[in-house]
């Protein structure tokens, strides 16, 4: 296998330099240098994986799902990691796009124990958005973010505070053109080099620290490892500078986490359950059987067994070697202008962060200042690091048919074209992320979403979808056809008379390309 080869076409182009790119001139001094010895090293194997990524999603097709790993010495022996004291609270998370200044500051003054920032889901993947986000991530690093408030006419500044800021890079099957020449880099490494290349030790408060997404083996963990290792090496610093958290967001690394977690033993301080992306996995991996068809998005409680399972799974293997277990983002957003919906959405808040607070999770993520002191009231203080189940299930079922639950219907599927129109419509604008009908949505319930029309297609002989009157509707690729257009006409009838002509092009770019995407199978994470 040629691992440096150009992956296959997607509809979505690469993240490339601009016109006339000069890696010596608009890069930071010494970081070509920096890079090329890390380019050699760690983009062929990062071709390797993702190869095998690709095989392993084909083998799921074929019958072949994943399961768990033979015992070893990640599952065997009593290995512990040592959490350092700047990082045992994080009872909440709050994450948020890195290219957005205002969001960010706002974020880091929030008082939550942690703070992502994202160049990952939420950023639009371009080469000006992860850029501004990698600048906005050194400035915080620094303590020198700031904003100006337009409403107030002064600028806001990070204020001092003790919460722990993460970095979260775009995933290890995302690319990077354009830096080296013809050749292309694992956008992962890319983001990573340029965050540590330029980040001075004496400026940060705790050691850098990461949030590895979209890993799909244990395997994956000794990639991270060692790219955190050489950069150390090549900085200076001490072998396990480096910190990380690490996102469960894929079927296969559900049954590999502590695998995966003790080859990370040296830089991980816990896992994370991503579960809009997990959910997003399980569907993909389960394509093939219409068991799997999944109810309306919003109809599906945030306890049910495929969540609850391996929502009660990550703390006992975490508490086990002295990591910490984070719960996921609850999708649904406070809103000040909107009494109802706040009181709804910090109601659903509640009962979610409460819900895996009892699970045993040390804490969770939000996306909104609002949202924090709720979160964490749920969580006992620091931390349950302590706490271990009673009577553990030692390889518990993660795949459970989710079988009486929610509703499957066409005013679901309506709703899932409408939001992936206007998510993507809002990509074309440069945005990574958009509150749309309340909800958050980003690239990992736009997958769902995706995914969803796809399986509705796929499967509609054997599963019943219905109108609002309860009569079946078959989801002919031609009827989704339909429902696009008729779901585009009304955007676009909706939109404000004084809407510029270029935004009503990008709503009609928008509908073509996500059908494409749903049509050509397009549901990887891009």
């Amino acid at each position: 296998m040629n691992a440096r080869r150009i992956p296959r076409e997607t509809l979505q182009p690469m993240n490339t330099t601009p016109a006339g790119f000069d890696p010596v001139r608009d890069l930071p001094k010494g970081f070509a240098d920096f890079l090329r010895p890390l380019d050699q090293t760690f983009t062929p194997w990062q071709g390797e994986l993702v190869h095998k990524r690709a095989v392993a999603l084909a083998a799921a097709h074929q019958g072949k799902l994943p399961d768990y790993l033979p015992p070893s010495r990640a599952t065997l022996q009593g290995w512990q990691i040592e959490l350092p004291d700047w990082c045992v609270d994080q009872r909440n998370q709050m994450t948020g796009p890195a290219d957005d200044r205002e969001l960010s500051v706002k974020m880091l003054n929030s008082g939550a124990p942690g703070v992502m920032l994202d160049l990952e889901d939420s950023v639009a993947n371009t080469w000006t958005h992860v850029s501004q986000g990698i600048a906005n991530v050194l400035a915080a690093l620094r303590g020198e973010l700031s904003y100006f408030d337009r409403k107030r006419n002064r600028t806001v500044s990070i204020q001092p505070s003790r919460s722990a800021i993460f970095v979260r890079p775009r995933g290890l099957h995302i690319h990077q053109a354009g830096v080296m020449g013809e050749g292309i880099l694992p956008a992962s490494l890319f983001d990573v080099a340029l965050v540590a290349f330029q980040a001075d030790p004496g400026e940060l408060k705790h050691p850098l620290a990461f949030y590895i997404p979209k890993s799909e083996s244990a395997e994956e963990g000794l990639w991270w490892r060692d790219l955190f290792q050489a950069i150390s090496r090549a900085r200076g610093w001490p072998r396990d500078f480096i910190k990380c958290m690490a996102l469960v967001e894929s079927h296969p690394l559900a049954y590999q986490m502590e695998e995966f977690a003790y080859n990370l033993r040296e830089h991980l301080l816990g896992l994370n359950l991503g579960r809009w992306d997990y959910m997003a996995s399980l569907i993909h991996f389960n394509l093939p059987d219409p068991r799997w068809v999944l109810p309306d998005r919003n109809t599906i409680p945030h306890d049910v067994a495929f969540f609850q399972n391996l929502r009660n799974r990550i703390p006992e293997i975490c508490h086990k070697h002295g990591m910490l277990a984070i719960g996921g983002m609850t999708a649904l957003y406070p809103s000040r202008e909107d009494p109802e919906l706040n009181a709804r959405a910090l109601a659903v808040l509640e009962k979610d962060k409460k819900n895996e607070a009892i699970c045993l999770m040390d804490g969770a993520w939000t996306g909104h200042p609002d949202q924090n002191e709720i979160a964490v009231n749920q969580f006992p203080f620091p931390n349950q690091l302590k706490a271990r189940p009673a009577h553990a299930e030692p390889t518990p079922d993660l795949r459970p048919i989710p079988v009486g639950v929610g509703k499957r219907t066409l005013a679901g599927t309506r709703a899932a074209i409408r939001t992936v129109i206007r998510y993507r419509q809002g990509v074309l604008a440069g945005q990574g992320a958009s509150l749309l009908d309340g909800y958050m949505e980003d690239l990992a319930t736009d997958r769902i979403y995706r995914l969803m029309i796809g399986q509705r297609v796929r499967h509609r002989d054997a599963v019943r979808i219905v109108d609002e009157n309860g009569q079946p509707v078959s989801h002919t690729p031609e009827r989704i056809t339909q429902i696009f257009d008729q779901e585009l006409a009304r955007i676009l009838n909706e939109l404000p008379t004084d809407t510029p002509v270029e935004t009503r092009n990008q709503f009609q770019q928008a509908r073509a390309l996500s059908e494409k995407m749903v049509v050509s199978g397009e549901f990887t994470p891009i």
